[in-house]
């Protein structure tokens, strides 16, 4: 019985330690964000922050424009993109 219940705890424990690591690892910081300049590229971009948790695009007359979010804990970071090139971005703590 003492055994199973180390096994428990120990469970526990691991996943305790795993969540706060991926928080901690989170690509969506303002350190992050001060590296992202106009005129990069939606790969570079995303090379930095991941893949964005909601994005938004419309084609019209062969030129693709594209908003996308990341977002974690009080970090929000808002970017738009014209044709995959970086036009613009914005830093929201909340």
């Amino acid at each position: 019985m003492l055994q199973k219940k180390s096994v428990v705890g120990l469970k526990g424990l691991l996943a305790g330690v795993l969540i706060v690591s991926l928080v901690a690892c989170s690509k969506v910081s303002a350190k992050n964000y001060q590296k992202l300049n106009a005129g990069m590229s939606r790969a570079e971009v995303l090379a930095i922050l991941g893949e964005p948790d909601s994005s938004k695009s419309v084609d019209l007359l062969g030129v693709r424009g594209e908003s996308v979010q990341w977002q974690s804990g009080e970090v929000k970071i808002e970017a738009n993109f014209v044709n995959d090139t970086l036009l613009s971005r914005q830093l929201i703590q909340q």
